[in-house]
This record gives C-alpha cells, sequence and structure tokens, in this order.
C-alpha cells in the first residue's frame, strides 16, 4: 500500500510494542458514511483530504505488524475521551465484549 491509510488504534501500546501488531479501526473521508451507523464522524481530515470529514469505520476491526509497514501517528493525534467512547460503544454493538 502507497497510499497513507489512516487507522484509529485501539489496542494498548504496551501490546503494540511486544508484539509489533496493532489492532483497531480504519479511517476515511468517503462522504456516503455519514449515513452509516457504525461510523463515528471524528473531525476533520488533514493532508491531502483537508476540509473532509473523517469517518471511523467501527464494523472493521484489523490488525497488523506496524513495524513492517512503517506505520506513523495520524495528524489527527488522539481523540478525544467522548469520540473515543463513542466508537468503542458501535463497535460493542458489533462484537459484544462487554
Amino acid at each position: 500500500m502507497r497510499d497513507v491509510h489512516p487507522f484509529l488504534v485501539l489496542s494498548p501500546r504496551i501490546f503494540n510494542e511486544k508484539t509489533s501488531l496493532v489492532i483497531g479501526l480504519p479511517m476515511t473521508t468517503a462522504e456516503y458514511n455519514a449515513d452509516n451507523p457504525f461510523a463515528v464522524a471524528v473531525g476533520l481530515a488533514k493532508g491531502r483530504k483537508i476540509g473532509q470529514t473523517s469517518y471511523v469505520l467501527c464494523h472493521q476491526p484489523k490488525s497488523f505488524d506496524w513495524r513492517l509497514r512503517k506505520a506513523k501517528a495520524h495528524p489527527l493525534g488522539v481523540l478525544s475521551g467522548d469520540l473515543f467512547a463513542q466508537v468503542c460503544e458501535r463497535l460493542n454493538q458489533i462484537i459484544q465484549v462487554g
């Protein structure tokens, strides 16, 4: 993958560092997600997609080796506690972990 693919990391840093894996959710600026019940709008995109809304896709959990892919922190940074809670609530509607 050559393009930037934003990703919200859910797994704790200690896990990520020990395993070289991250578990989380992809992000997109595709406008059709505005009415997707499993997408959470988290703010305006930065970089090439400036001015577009970024969505976290709660129905697509994934994991990958961040070292192998040379992943970097997203310019959006850390989500607010409220937004992170919304993302976790939507994900829990699907996988029901607690």
